[in-house]
């Protein structure tokens, strides 16, 4: 079956607060940033899911990327192991794309999915000028992918952009 692609984002910030976090989890941003964190988790989140554009990136590629002052990482924690991570970068217009998110393999069906995208929706409203925040993904995604991202407020936008490739 065709990969299907999904493009989601949110207007507004959400109504309330997100909930509190799970006990000993906590999300901290990678500053000053370190190349070696993002290919690091890159590799290990997205190897499940098949992300495979930056496999091919040279230490130099990584490098110019995450020093981006538009870019910005995240990382989940439960209690001293890392769990997850997310990378947003700022776009004109106002615009937060949640490039990256995920967890890692042995911390997946935990409960710490929608902690995390709630530390990421924050992060991103957090910055000034923000007036949207979005993402995509796609059906090779985690089954509950979609639906965590709906269930915190986003909203599917762009449908002939939204549909098989």
């Amino acid at each position: 079956m065709p990969e299907t692609i999904y493009y989601l984002e949110m207007l507004t910030p959400p109504p309330a607060p997100a909930g509190p976090l799970p006990e000993g989890f906590s999300v901290r941003a990678v500053d000053p940033p370190q190349p070696e964190v993002n290919r690091q988790f890159y590799i290990e989140v997205g190897g499940p899911w098949q992300w495979t554009d930056r496999l091919v990136w040279s230490e130099s590629d990584w490098k110019s990327h995450v020093y981006k002052p538009v870019v910005k990482t995240f990382v989940g924690r439960v209690g001293t192991q890392d769990a997850g991570f997310f990378e947003f970068e700022q776009q004109d217009g106002g615009n937060v794309e949640i490039v990256y998110f995920g967890l890692l393999p042995d911390f997946i069906g935990k409960g710490l999915g929608g902690a995390l995208l709630d530390s990421a929706i924050e992060a991103a409203w957090d910055l000034p000028g923000t007036k949207r925040v979005w993402l995509h993904t796609c059906s090779d995604d985690h089954q509950r992918a979609l639906a965590n991202y709906r269930s915190r407020g986003f909203t599917l936008f762009d449908p002939e952009r939204s549909s098989s490739s």
